[in-house]
């Protein structure tokens, strides 16, 4: 291979390993917060269905609270019809137990949304990363992998 083909090996290789993969790399952690974040919006509607089931408007609801590092003290609620519920950018918004559900679903819709257009782009990055692969292996006429999983139906 001449020096021109080996230095354009080269550039390819760099700009997938540094570029490319750091950018797939970046975008799957950014779904992953999304999921977490889904993840604590479901449980807490998990919390207030059961809240809503066992209390009744007149009784004082019993908790533990964590303060951090699993230690744990116990709180009493004295109106267990409202909650506060983090809204985003650091802001708590008190609300009915029946509003924040419907907080919830909409709040989980717009992320749901967010995820799946992360997930376009993490398709799109890996078929770069696909073509830049293929770029490669012609440039390095390298002979393309056979999957032994499959068998040509004229062999």
């Amino acid at each position: 291979m001449a020096a021109d083909g080996k230095s354009k090996v080269l550039e390819y290789e760099q700009f997938l390993n540094e570029r490319l993969r750091e950018d797939l790399r970046l975008i799957l952690e950014q779904r992953d917060k999304l999921y977490e974040e889904i993840s604590e919006y479901l449980q807490l509607k998990s919390t207030i269905e059961k809240i809503k089931e066992d209390i009744n408007p007149e009784s004082v609801l019993k908790t533990k609270v964590d303060l951090g590092c699993n230690f744990y003290v116990q709180a009493n609620v004295p109106d267990p019809t409202s909650i506060c519920v983090a809204i985003g950018y650091g802001f708590f918004l008190e609300m009915t137990l029946d509003e924040a559900v419907v907080f919830i679903k909409k709040k989980t819709d717009v992320l749901q949304e967010k995820i799946d257009i992360l997930t376009a782009d993490a398709g799109k990055v890996k078929a770069h990363i696909r073509l830049v692969l293929e770029g490669l292996r012609e440039l390095q006429q390298i002979q393309a992998e056979t999957d032994p999983g499959f068998r040509d139906v004229l062999s």
